[in-house]
């Protein structure tokens, strides 16, 4: 008798901490791209020069959202974006077809193969948090194989966040158990897992593989009780920290679910109280492959 396979099963080789088949998660990652652009200003560095940029790569698109903006607001460029989760790449390429964002392309594809793209094929990769399902051992390893991909003088993107600083002890206890949970699980690159360290090597990455012209840009989020960040990040957070609860007694920063829900639940009074503050950053680095 033959078995039905489930398209949103998800595949051995992901190692995203989240479930990325999920709805709940595909909807979050739609609503924190858009604040996570908008936080940045846009799509492209500021002032940064547009005119040789025809083709571009998104690197774990998720459901698109930078993909389809940069496809929408620049329609001579070629956007193509890559996710491992068959969720995301059903719904941005139904969504590109629906807007008839024709200068669109997706596949289903993990992050760190991308061998079967030929040499030279891209003006500008982009890569937005990728954090939560690469180990410090494959950062390298992608950068190499994004300056395989990029015409002389085409620009590597990497775009990281720190995050989890508050005046609440449950949230900062809750965000330190997250990070705390990376570093056991090895996607930290904090050596004591107080954070998780990935800003402070993006430029040490590009500068190794031989990126010239490095470039950096800092973004300060602040979602405290008030501010106008305040709103879509709690709700980004609240879904966020509700997901990973499985993720954080699995690897035993938790001893059950039951006690990463009391926790959470303290966690959304913080994040309720007038008296909430808190602040993350986002850190953009980019440089250049060397021009023939």
């Amino acid at each position: 008798m033959s078995t039905q396979t489930d398209p949103f099963e998800k595949n051995p080789e992901n190692t995203y901490v989240l479930d990325s088949e999920s709805a709940a998660e595909m909807a979050r990652l739609l609503d924190q791209g858009r604040l996570v652009t908008e936080t940045m200003g846009g799509f492209f560095p500021e002032d940064f020069d547009l005119s040789n940029i025809h083709d571009v790569l998104d690197i774990a698109c998720g459901p698109g959202e930078w993909v389809h903006g940069v496809a929408h607001t620049y329609p001579h460029i070629n956007v193509t974006g890559i996710d491992i989760s068959n969720r995301m790449i059903d719904y941005a390429n139904a969504h590109a077809q629906v807007r008839h964002l024709h200068n669109t392309h997706f596949e289903v594809r993990d992050a760190l193969k991308l061998q079967d793209f030929a040499e030279e094929s891209f003006d500008f990769i982009n890569a937005r948090t990728l954090v939560c399902f690469m180990q410090p051992a494959a950062w390298p390893r992608l950068v190499q194989q994004c300056m395989r991909l990029l015409r002389p003088g085409g620009y590597i993107r990497l775009t990281e966040a720190e995050w989890g600083i508050c005046n609440k002890f449950a949230f900062e206890d809750y965000a330190g158990k997250i990070n705390m949970a990376l570093r056991k699980a090895n996607m930290s690159l904090s050596p004591t897992g107080l954070h998780m360290g990935i800003t402070a090597m993006l430029a040490r990455y590009l500068k190794d593989a031989g990126c010239q012209d490095i470039q950096r840009a800092a973004y300060v989020i602040d979602y405290s009780a008030g501010e106008k960040a305040h709103g879509g990040y709690m709700q980004d957070l609240k879904i966020g920290f509700k997901q990973i609860q499985p993720f954080l007694a699995q690897v035993g920063v938790v001893p059950s679910l039951e006690a990463a829900e009391d926790l959470y639940q303290q966690v959304l009074a913080d994040m309720e109280d007038p008296d909430f503050c808190s602040i993350s950053y986002l850190l953009s680095v980019w440089g250049a492959k060397p021009a023939a």
